[in-house]
């Protein structure tokens, strides 16, 4: 169902050259690429990036170069270009699980005694374990557009060599779903990085307020069978907030990370304010909003 022309149906008369699957995949793409820059800053802390932490680093690159590749092969050889695009995105899950290790074992405390191994002022300023997640959670939506739905809404993917497999939620369904547990953990990020600050700062209420609304909302629609159009207009709107609520945590953490004289010192956005952290919550909204394209395929499979 072309839920964003339920909403716009002027929109039916755009020609647009993109399916929602093609749009997911080209969102996953730009992802990975922006995760590894993200990825670097972040490991740029300790002033030191040690072998562990060039690996997310390194796979971002190759995975968001990989998926483009893989969309240009799609013109010609479908299969193939299935392939490339699961394995890597296969790939992508396994570095963020393994990322979500390696800062919960830095974290962890093995010599405190039981209860106390890990707490919660740990995760405040200890890595952040939903950080890595980020990269699992754009293979899920990765992989959820790799393969084709036939009929569309059925549930019933078509794999590489003309498998079918049968899944439990209609493929629309199941990006609702998977976008508001993004923006769950999104949210729970935003909020352990803004603990380490008063909350008493109005503007800090703003990503969590925008962050539990959309994570309210994908998840109620993901659950209806079929949403009316005022449940998609409650969601389309979340998801603009998410954006805006994005685009503005980066002009405040830029505004933060600037000197009292207006200066853009190197060392103050590496060790301040996250200045792309809040482009998750535009990322998820963008995702969202993806979600609601047309689905119908427009290349043969």
């Amino acid at each position: 169902m072309y839920h964003l022309a339920t909403l716009f149906p002027a929109i039916k008369r755009l020609n647009i050259p993109f399916t929602r699957d093609q749009i997911m995949l080209l969102l996953v793409a730009s992802t990975e690429l922006g995760l590894a820059l993200e990825t670097y800053l972040a490991h740029m802390i300790s002033g030191t990036i040690v072998t562990n932490e060039w690996i997310s680093i390194l796979f971002g690159v190759a995975a968001g170069i990989a998926l483009l590749i893989a969309g240009i092969i799609a013109l010609r050889n479908r299969p193939l270009a299935m392939l490339i695009a699961t394995v890597t995105l296969v790939a992508s899950i396994a570095v963020g699980l393994l990322g979500a290790y390696f800062h919960l074992r830095r974290i962890a405390l093995p010599a405190a005694p039981p209860g106390e191994r890990v707490s919660v002022n740990l995760l405040i300023w200890g890595p952040p374990i939903l950080g890595p997640l980020t990269y699992a959670m754009a293979g899920l939506l990765g992989l959820s557009a790799v393969f084709y739905e036939n009929p569309i809404d059925s549930g019933r993917l078509v794999l590489p060599g003309g498998w079918r497999v049968r899944m439990p939620l209609p493929k629309t369904r199941a990006y609702f779903l998977i976008v508001s547990l993004g923006i769950l953990a999104t949210l729970i990020s935003s909020v352990l990085d803004h603990a380490r600050t008063p909350f008493d700062n109005p503007g800090v209420w703003i990503p969590v307020s925008a962050g539990v609304f959309g994570v309210v909302t994908a998840f109620v629609v993901g659950a209806l069978e079929k949403p009316r159009r005022a449940d998609l207009l409650f969601y389309f709107t979340a998801m603009v907030i998410l954006i805006i609520t994005g685009v503005l945590g980066v002009a405040y953490h830029v505004a933060n990370d600037l000197t009292p004289a207006g200066a853009l010192v190197t060392e103050r956005f590496i060790r301040g304010a996250p200045f792309l952290a809040p482009m998750l919550f535009a990322l998820m909204g963008t995702y969202g909003v993806a979600v609601m394209f047309d689905p119908n395929e427009k290349i043969s499979v």
